[in-house]
């Protein structure tokens, strides 16, 4: 590194690129120890302020994968594709996704998160089932996705350790909204799993990080054109988040939903969701020519029970008990449902999603800080949701909860989150556009 850090520190805070070399060598001494916190945090402020080029993310996003260990599943013969999302509330997709793709040909190595703030976690809702690991080490990681088709673990020391240490930074510097490093921070992690391609799905709304569909646009364009900058397939799919995904919000109740998509019911915005993203993983996959041969692919899987074949050889190879992929009972429930109903008659005129969110965080279903625990029993299950007309008196969710007084905080809560009135709700679409 020809220049000092603090150098390149000043260049990016006056607009200059810097180079693949230059960027490297930041990470590299950011992972050693050699450059320190405080320079990071000043960087990553530049960058907040005065953003990075495509050339400078990718350059970036692969010195972050290079801080650790980089998978090869080139021993895996079929293609090996993930899916991310941006998180919301109710997305519980990757949980019927992953099995239901794995069960059509391609693998599917999934390095998931666990929820912070309003938004749920991947890795809560699999220690939702009993017995269920998500601390396995990479090797076994590697021959369940070989043998199983799929495998859903948590980010590991050996992955990409720049971006954990870097994300801790900007989480309490407020440089967390910057495109290039959320990118940065997405992609690295993706790479480090030995992928050939990857399905985003980027969502827009209030209970999304983007709340407009111009912000998701721009962030979707962003982490399309780093991956393949990077040499991967890729594919962004901009969907809604102004309401909960499904019905069910919490860790348990959401767990056993996504199975429900595997039996061949389930809500119908999560069972659509879940057949776009996987067909554009089957697409990306190279085992179906189309979008509408990757549908009937993913639909005949379900059918003949392919696709839960797979779901009860991932839980059980990772273990947990095998049963809940069909049998409910198996969850931990909570000790209280209490319905919330509404005051008025008329139409649901909107949820405010993040506040719902909230909702569950306060009841226990999620946590405020990384180190909270989560109870996996409580949570919502809606039964009405945005353009439904209700009745006064009429029930639109039911609260699962520990205690009276929890379940009385939750319902006051949901009251102030969804908004009934008089009129047509114009129609926002589940999948907005594609992106790439």
């Amino acid at each position: 590194m020809s220049r000092t850090v603090p150098e390149l520190i000043a260049a990016k805070r006056d607009g200059e690129a810097l180079s693949p070399a230059e960027l490297r060598a930041l990470i590299e001494g950011f992972t050693a120890g050699t450059v320190a916190d405080y320079q990071m945090t000043a960087l990553a402020m530049a960058v907040l302020f005065r953003g990075m080029t495509d050339e400078e993310t990718v350059a970036l996003t692969l010195a972050m994968r290079d801080s650790g260990t980089v998978l090869d599943l080139g021993d895996i013969p079929r293609r090996k594709v993930d899916k991310h999302s941006t998180g919301g509330v109710g997305d519980k997709v990757s949980l019927c996704l992953a099995p239901l793709v794995a069960a059509c040909g391609v693998a599917v190595p999934m390095i998931s998160g666990r929820g912070l703030g309003h938004t749920g976690g991947t890795l809560d809702k699999l220690e939702a089932i009993p017995g269920f690991r998500v601390d396995l080490p990479i090797p076994r990681f590697r021959e369940l996705v070989r043998d199983v088709g799929t495998c859903m673990i948590g980010q590991t020391a050996e992955l990409a350790p720049a971006d954990k240490r870097l994300y801790a930074l900007r989480d309490v510097t407020a440089t967390v909204e910057s495109i290039p490093l959320i990118v940065a921070s997405i992609l690295s992690k993706k790479l480090a799993e030995g992928i050939d391609a990857l399905v985003l799905d980027v969502k827009f709304g209030s209970g999304a990080f983007m709340k407009t569909p111009d912000d998701a646009r721009a962030l979707a364009t962003a982490l399309v054109n780093v991956a393949r900058g990077a040499g991967k397939d890729c594919v962004a799919w901009l969907t809604r988040m102004d309401r909960p995904l499904g019905r069910a919000v919490g860790n348990s109740l959401e767990t056993i939903e996504a199975f429900d998509v595997l039996h061949g019911r389930g809500p119908a915005d999560l069972v659509e969701l879940t057949l776009r993203l996987g067909a554009t993983m089957l697409t990306l996959g190279g085992v179906a020519p189309d979008d509408d041969a990757a549908r009937a692919m993913l639909l005949a899987a379900i059918v003949d029970g392919r696709a839960l074949a797979v779901a009860r050889a991932m839980v059980a190879a990772q273990g947990g008990d095998p049963r809940a992929v069909d049998d409910p009972s198996v969850f931990e429930a909570a000790p209280l449902v209490v319905p919330f109903t509404a005051d008025v008659a008329g139409i649901v005129q909107g949820i405010d999603t993040r506040a719902v969110g909230i909702a569950g965080v306060e009841l226990g279903a999620g946590r405020a800080r990384a180190s909270d625990t989560v109870d996996p029993a409580v949570g919502f299950v809606f039964e009405r949701t945005v353009g439904d007309a209700v009745a006064a008196g009429e029930v639109l969710a039911f609260v699962h909860a520990r205690d009276e007084a929890g379940a009385a905080r939750a319902v006051e809560r949901l009251r102030r989150a969804v908004r009934i009135g008089d009129g047509a709700v114009a129609d926002v679409p589940l999948v907005l556009e594609r992106v790439g």
